[in-house]
């Protein structure tokens, strides 16, 4: 088993820990977020072109055209795109646009229009989405052990959520729905993390009511250290073979789990179990004991 001293520089990682959800926070409000067409509102089409070609002529053809918005994606075979653009101008125009200025014939096989007030509906329901996620997994905690792991819970969950963001407005990747499906993985994913690592510090709690806090939940840590690598190591194996050959329109999603189940992995061991330490934790757990705050 192992002796790792998770918690002697447990103060450094919250801090580097709490800059990082500031500087998040504060990306998010000054630089902002690159919606894709789900928020913004917008059209999506899909194309085949009879012959291959390269996507960077598609794009040097719609850049001819005025349009403030667009993006073109590969998109399963390799004569098949995705292109997403702004309401301005109608599929039909930039399909006989594309056709003749690239003189190939080109086939519109699926056309998805999504109008600003729509857009803003959609990010009201993901935000709620994500924050009845919050308040369900705080009371999961509650009720499965005290209310000072749903604190340390929440918190981990809290900073790998807007850390997360961060990192998209900073690399300027685009946000849409399938992100937000991410999102709520990560939470899953980072709270059965920390559930894991909870159940082993309770168990340490009963067995032992005289030893230090810090030493009880560095136990904790050793003793969950290999499933965690384990679980974490497998599911990037799997993750990360998407994030190369899942391609464009999986890109953004394979990213952000990628991204989470490391930081989500990181939360568990140095923002949720530290966090338990600054509450007063109930010791002797076969006498019952209110602890509400």
């Amino acid at each position: 088993m192992t002796n790792f001293n998770f918690l002697k520089y447990k103060f450094f990682f919250l801090f580097v820990s709490s800059f990082l959800v500031l500087a998040s926070i504060i990306l998010v409000f000054t630089k902002g977020l690159d919606f894709g067409v789900d928020f913004k509102g917008g059209t999506t089409i899909e194309i085949r072109l009879e012959k291959k070609i390269e996507i960077e002529n598609i794009r040097n053809s719609l850049s001819k055209l005025k349009i403030n918005n667009y993006s073109v994606k590969e998109f399963g075979a390799v004569n098949d795109f995705l292109i997403s653009t702004d309401n301005s101008i109608s599929p039909n125009d930039i399909k006989n646009f594309i056709e003749k200025d690239l003189k190939e014939k080109i086939t519109i096989r699926k056309v998805e229009t999504v109008g600003p007030k729509v857009g803003s509906e959609l990010i009201k329901s993901a935000i709620y989405s994500v924050l009845l996620c919050f308040i369900a997994m705080f009371f999961y905690l509650w009720f499965r052990f005290e209310w000072q792991f749903s604190f340390g819970g929440i918190a981990a969950l809290f900073h790998d959520t807007i850390i997360t963001v961060g990192v998209f407005s900073l690399l300027g990747l685009q946000f849409d729905l399938t992100i937000v499906a991410a999102l709520l993985t990560i939470i899953g994913y980072s709270i059965n993390d920390t559930v894991i690592i909870y159940d082993r510090i309770r168990e340490n709690l009963k067995k032992d009511s005289t030893s230090e806090l810090s030493n009880l939940v560095n136990e904790s840590l050793n003793n969950t250290l290999s499933r965690t690598l384990k679980t974490s190591g497998t599911t990037l194996l799997s993750i990360i073979a998407v994030l190369i050959f899942g391609g464009e329109v999986l890109r953004g999603f394979a990213f952000a789990i990628t991204f989470g189940i490391i930081i989500g992995t990181y939360s568990s061991i140095y923002i949720a179990s530290p966090i338990v330490m600054f509450f007063k934790v109930k010791r002797d757990w076969s006498v019952k004991v209110d602890n509400t705050p």
